[in-house]
């Protein structure tokens, strides 16, 4: 039997939208002669509908589109993803249609409840081995825990989460001899590395319970803060069948595969390995996926950016040009600039003029635009960035942050902000009937620096139609080392996921493997806010600790969830470099920093979802904003 999966690119609640990807798919199923097609888990819906799916009308609502799906299914058997509300519980399931009838709905068995997940909150889980039915407008149709059949060959669920759990309770492990095939529709969150556990996963799951299994996972940057791959797997009995390419930017890649159910095939011996995952590359696809996914579905003409020379900002700008890049070599130059909704003949863009005197601190890049490379050009189109300098910043900095942006094709202005820092400083003076130093008012006066360069970067994205992007990322979240309203403005927070010793890492790897040589700048520099005075040479591991230290003290803190008294006995086993009274004081100084700064990891700006944890509240850590802050778990140190 010819079956296929098909990954789809959807937006929650958008029907027309997700019905016309359906539609695209079950037709590209038809012409290749496809008898059993998977969609993704909740893909009529979206998978990221939040509450909505609380609600008593957006199910129904998901019912009733259900019946346009209908009608496609002349010839062809097809899994889609909804949820159905019955008794005031809302359930994940799978709807089988064929011949333009529904032929019942395989629910969820196992809810995903760590994590990204919190789907207990939406979803009731449906008990093994019963079945009830769903009504509709005079037509019953059967929904629980069930097994359908095609031409011949008969086929069971799993979706998504039902398949991590143990192999005694899964619901693979009840239809060991009951069904030829084993179907799983899934919405599994991208994180580095994870398609090898995914793969092995479902490797193991064939050869184990005697099956082919078929699954098939949603695609792109769906609602906002979570990337999918759209992996696409069929396995038989321990061996690969089949494997797509991950993280298209495609809205529908269907996969398919002709299976021979009648004849034998021995159990593979071993699971053949996949290559090890290049981390780098693949957070490079998934940034890059993500950022032409929000950018569209935003509906906003590019990104703006302030553009500092850091590691952090350079990080955002090489992002939006490997959107291009890999956008471009997949679907080509005009259907990148179609589907991007950026490129219409009548779009202008905006060009800032200055104010008073102010005009002639504006200064952009003039290279004429016949002159740049054809990606250089789409990249012009979307992002415009900024240097926004004080009499603290380098010439290192704004050289990296001016041939970075020149490189890529980017737009690039700069002015000085010197002007409103001195007015605010000096308003405060007058209020307060003293002198701000540097001595008594440090932070004061690094923070307003940082938030002064937030109005001006903000406008010009206003103008423009377009998302500011913010340039935090993990490490800093965590600690608070940042200024909110400042370096935390924006609409987009891309990098926030990642931790700032592999922000440097990438940088490394993107100046040498993706050729970007402008990047030599940036990598030959210590990472620094740039907010005290030249002479003080400030740099970020200097405020707070080496950052691989700190992203240990993070992970063992939050990722494995240890006492701050655990955490130093780790860190003293594992031979850090550090004597026993520095490592006190910088889990000290970590828990400190982290407990007094929940409120500012609250208003960051939506960030993706790229590590296999991140530390945002919305999404993966949850922490009180008001807290003892460890005191006594501090002074047992």
């Amino acid at each position: 039997m010819r079956i296929a999966g098909a990954a789809l690119n959807q937006i929650p609640i958008d029907w027309e939208h997700n019905l016309r990807n359906i539609r695209i798919a079950i037709e590209l199923a038809k012409e290749n002669g496809v008898e059993l097609l998977c969609l993704p888990e909740l893909c009529l819906s979206g998978y990221g509908c939040e509450d909505l799916f609380l609600s008593d009308w957006m199910p129904q609502a998901a019912l009733a589109h259900l019946q346009q799906v209908r009608q496609w299914t002349e010839g062809i058997c097809v899994v889609v993803g909804l949820p159905v509300r019955l008794n005031h519980r809302t359930y994940n399931t799978a709807a089988v249609l064929r011949d333009g009838q529904i032929l019942g709905f395989a629910a969820k068995q196992f809810l995903a409840n760590d994590g990204v997940h919190y789907e207990t909150r939406f979803f009731a889980p449906w008990p093994a081995g019963e079945t009830t039915t769903v009504d509709w407008e005079g037509e019953q149709w059967a929904l629980g825990d069930l097994i359908f059949e095609q031409n011949g060959v008969r086929f069971g669920f799993e979706i998504c989460e039902d398949a991590w759990r143990p192999d005694d309770v899964r619901p693979a492990c009840r239809l060991v001899g009951k069904v030829d095939l084993i179907v799983n529709p899934s919405a599994s969150h991208f994180a580095m590395s994870k398609t090898d556990v995914r793969y092995q996963l479902v490797m193991k799951a064939s050869r184990t319970f005697n099956c082919t299994y078929l699954y098939a996972n949603l695609l792109g940057n769906e609602s906002g803060r979570i990337i999918y791959d759209g992996e696409i797997l069929v396995a038989r009995n321990g061996h690969l069948l089949l494997r797509n390419q991950l993280l298209s930017f495609k809205e529908v890649d269907l996969e398919w595969m002709d299976v021979d159910f009648k004849t034998e095939l021995a159990p593979a011996a071993e699971i053949v390995p996949l290559a090890v995952p290049d981390e780098y590359k693949e957070l490079n696809q998934a940034m890059s996926l993500g950022l032409f996914d929000y950018l569209r579905k935003a509906r906003s003409r590019g990104f703006v950016l302030s553009l500092s020379g850091g590691a952090d900002s350079c990080f955002c700008a090489v992002g939006v040009a490997e959107m291009v890049r890999l956008g471009v070599e997949e679907l080509g130059v005009e259907e990148f600039k179609r589907r991007s909704g950026c490129f219409a003949e009548t779009a202008k863009v905006v060009t800032q003029e200055g104010a008073g005197g102010k005009a002639a601190q504006l200064v952009e890049n003039a290279e004429p635009a016949n002159e740049l490379s054809s990606n250089q050009q789409l990249v012009r189109q979307l992002l415009t960035c900024a240097y926004q300098g004080t009499v603290n910043s380098s010439d290192d900095t704004f050289n990296s942050a001016r041939e970075l942006a020149d490189s890529i094709g980017a737009r690039f202005h700069h002015w000085g902000i010197d002007e409103e820092v001195t007015g605010y400083v000096g308003k405060i003076q007058g209020a307060l009937g003293r002198e701000l130093t540097w001595q008594t008012d440090d932070l004061a006066l690094q923070n307003i620096q940082a938030r002064v360069r937030a109005p001006a970067i903000w406008l010009l994205a206003n103008v423009q139609n377009c998302l500011l992007i913010t340039t935090s990322n993990r490490s800093e979240a965590s600690v608070g080392y940042c200024t909110m309203d400042g370096d935390t403005a924006g609409s987009i927070s891309p990098i926030a996921g990642v931790d700032k010793d592999f922000v440097k890492k990438w940088l490394r790897w993107a100046e040498t493997e993706l050729g970007y040589p402008a990047l030599r700048h940036v990598n030959a520099l210590q990472p620094t806010a740039e907010l005290r005075p030249l002479e003080d040479k400030q740099t970020d591991e200097r405020d707070l600790m080496p950052y691989t230290l700190l992203n240990r003290i993070e992970r063992l803190a939050f990722y494995d969830r240890l006492s701050p008294s655990q955490v130093l006995a780790t860190l003293e086993q594992e031979e850090s470099g550090f004597d026993r009274e520095q490592l006190k004081t910088y889990v000290r100084r970590f828990y400190s920093l982290w407990s007094r700064n929940q409120w500012k990891r609250e208003r960051y700006a939506p960030s993706f979802h790229l590590d296999d944890y991140n530390v945002d509240p919305r999404s993966w850590l949850r922490f009180p904003i008001l807290s003892g802050g460890f005191a006594e778990e501090l002074a047992g140190l």
